[in-house]
């Protein structure tokens, strides 16, 4: 059976790309258009890896990234930042540390920014699921 990669972009051409990706590569596409039906879908559909924008109107990116690391139940669930946002600036925004409320901010697992080549996604999916 093959391993089910959540994409959560409220970004339609984004989303487009990256199913196609996936399913070019033998992976099952699982997609919420935000972070709160992305935490919906995680929790119904239990997929093996994240594939997360950080930017959303409804239910950002940052909310789900804290609700997954905080979380017992999905820390150890893989996530891949897939954003226009660079990592420092991720990692030092005001937003982030509120949410993480002063704690330290875990690294993603990836940090891909956009535009992303279509190898770059393929090898950061498969150095998290093999």
């Amino acid at each position: 059976m093959s391993k089910k990669v959540l994409v959560v972009d409220d970004d339609p051409d984004v989303r487009t790309f990256v199913i196609t990706v996936l399913e070019e590569n033998q992976y099952t596409p699982l997609v919420a258009q935000d972070g709160i039906e992305g935490m919906e879908k995680i929790e119904t559909e239990n997929p093996d890896l994240v594939i997360l924008d950080v930017l959303m109107p409804r239910g950002s990116g940052i909310r789900l990234y804290r609700s997954l690391k905080t979380d017992e139940r999905y820390k150890t669930l893989p996530v891949i930042m897939l954003t226009g946002i660079a990592l420092r600036s991720f990692l030092k925004s005001q937003k982030v540390l509120a949410e993480f409320k002063g704690g330290e901010v875990p690294i993603p697992d990836v940090y891909l920014e956009k535009p992303v080549e279509p190898e770059d996604l393929v090898e950061a999916i498969q150095k998290k699921l093999g």
